[in-house]
């Protein structure tokens, strides 16, 4: 049978079910033989994360030859510029590729998201939130 899980993928876990010496996986978390993430997000990154045991469900929301849309919030030090989110939305220069162009504006603070473990730092400024 064919299924979807939504896992709310937490700070500090990889997204791979193999062992790793120093960080948590999603192996710690989901106990269910022959799931695959369809698609990952970065270790510090946390949030939705697809799991499904159907392989060309996996490629086609996976792949980006299937190009579907997908929705990040990021928490910026300060208040994000109008300047920064026009980079955001042309593309931005990371250490081996440049991302693709995306939608970027900027969001107020949501409300009923979930606590981070560990907290996110405080600051000074305030953070702001930017949705691509």
């Amino acid at each position: 049978m064919r299924s979807l899980i939504a896992f709310n993928k937490p700070y500090n876990v990889i997204t791979q079910f193999s062992p790793h010496e120093k960080y948590q996986t999603l192996k710690d978390f989901i106990s269910l033989p022959k799931f695959y993430p369809a698609g990952r997000l970065d270790t510090d990154s946390e949030g939705l994360l697809l799991l499904t045991n159907d392989g060309k469900l996996q490629s086609k929301i996976s792949s980006p030859k299937f190009k579907l849309p997908k929705t990040y919030w990021v928490q910026v030090e300060g208040v994000i510029s109008q300047q920064a989110i026009d980079k955001l939305a042309q593309g931005v220069q990371l250490k081996e590729f440049y991302t693709a162009p995306a939608i970027a504006t900027k969001l107020e603070a949501p409300i009923n998201l979930w606590q981070r473990v560990p907290p996110i730092r405080e600051r000074k400024t305030i953070s702001k939130l930017v949705q691509h």
